[in-house]
């Protein structure tokens, strides 16, 4: 072979070979721009839960402040049944006994 040919085939070699090593090279950035992508997506995901476990928290705590207040209200409630129950018995006590007063005197009970 003479110089010539050996120059072509070098170069050529050469080339078929600078092909390769930029095929290579493109795979691996389109790999590590894929982890990227991966990585990025999962860190948003991770960013996404971390948010609405704060939300959820936030509405758990506001939850918690209104029932405590609901308590409160009921049991002031049942406080003023109470409280309405002793006056009915005790008013309505109080009527019989009027009732039976007004007898006693010789008048008719309503």
């Amino acid at each position: 072979m003479d110089a010539a040919t050996l120059g072509a085939v070098g170069t050529i070699v050469a080339g078929l070979a600078a092909a390769a090593a930029a095929l290579i090279g493109h795979r691996g950035a389109n790999r590590a721009s894929q982890s990227g992508v991966v990585l990025g997506g999962y860190s948003t995901l991770v960013d996404n839960l971390q948010e609405e476990r704060d939300k959820l928290a936030r509405q758990l705590s506001e939850n918690e402040v209104k029932l405590a207040a609901a308590y409160a209200e009921l049991a002031s409630e049942r406080a003023d049944k109470t409280a309405l129950q002793g006056q009915i018995t005790a008013l309505t006590t109080e009527n019989r006994q009027l009732r039976d007063r007004i007898v006693e005197l010789g008048g008719q009970p309503t």
